[in-house]
């Protein structure tokens, strides 16, 4: 009666216990993915929370620490907080993929390495990066022959297209918007990434068009370049996202994205 007496007096009436509910498996009862984002990216999560809004697959982010300015040194400098970035992404709870969100930085500090200090905080976990989801995208798409399009500087450019080409993919297409400041990038019209894709696009020994660069946002018009174009067309941001569902298991076709998500 005390004890009832002071509830009252607190303004509580009721205090349940251990009301009755039902454990489900919970959003991510399909795939749950880890994403690490660049600290200066405004663009990716934006872009996956619409090519990746499906019913049972679920995305968490971090960040990590970059510079804006992108050149070869400023990407190296990003492995070394790969594996805490990674870290703290639901600690002790399991996941299908990591998904690291650089395209550049993938390919300076090598895929491999990516993976490996990923797997430092994940170990076994399904890695991809940008490059690596679009290069699996270009066998998936049988290119063999893409145009390039890039905001890089040419160091990066080059280096890009050699990557590419030294795993079996001919570049003979390039074009660039030539910035490298990535608050600038994230801020480029996807009009004028559109116009810019079907114009290389043009070129008929090409069999399809890549755009690299997380911060560029293809989803929106990857169905209007494929149509006016007449062939496929990815991005970092659009094959990653493709590679990490089908890592993830996930096999149907996701409408609205171009070719690749229907394969």
């Amino acid at each position: 009666m005390a004890e009832a007496a002071q509830n009252v007096e607190d303004g509580l009436l009721i205090n349940r216990m251990h009301m009755p509910h039902r454990i489900e498996p919970g959003i991510a009862h399909r795939a749950r993915i880890g994403l690490v984002v660049l600290a200066s990216d405004h663009t990716i999560e934006h872009e996956w929370r619409r090519m990746l809004d499906i019913d049972g697959i679920a995305v968490y982010h971090s960040r990590i620490a970059n510079s804006p300015t992108i050149t070869p040194e400023t990407l190296k400098a990003m492995e070394a907080g790969l594996t805490q970035a990674t870290d703290v992404i639901l600690p002790g709870v399991p996941l299908d993929v990591v998904a690291y969100g650089c395209t550049s930085g993938a390919m300076v500090i090598g895929e491999d390495k990516v993976a490996e200090r990923i797997r430092a905080a994940r170990p076994a976990v399904a890695v991809t990066t940008p490059i690596t989801g679009a290069l699996a995208a270009m066998r998936a798409l049988n290119a063999r022959r893409i145009a390039l399009l890039t905001p890089y500087i040419d160091r990066i450019n080059q280096m890009m297209r050699g990557y590419i080409q030294a795993r079996g993919v001919e570049v003979p297409v390039m074009g660039s918007f030539n910035n490298e400041n990535d608050n600038e990038v994230a801020c480029i019209a996807p009009e004028s990434l559109r116009d810019a894709a079907i114009e290389l696009a043009q070129e008929k020994s090409v069999d399809a068009v890549f755009v690299a660069c997380t911060s560029l946002r293809l989803a929106a018009v990857v169905e209007e370049i494929e149509q006016r174009s007449g062939k496929p067309a990815l991005s970092s941001n659009h094959a990653m996202a493709w590679h990490a569902l089908r890592l993830a298991r996930y096999r149907d076709a996701v409408p609205g994205f171009g070719r690749l998500f229907r394969i």
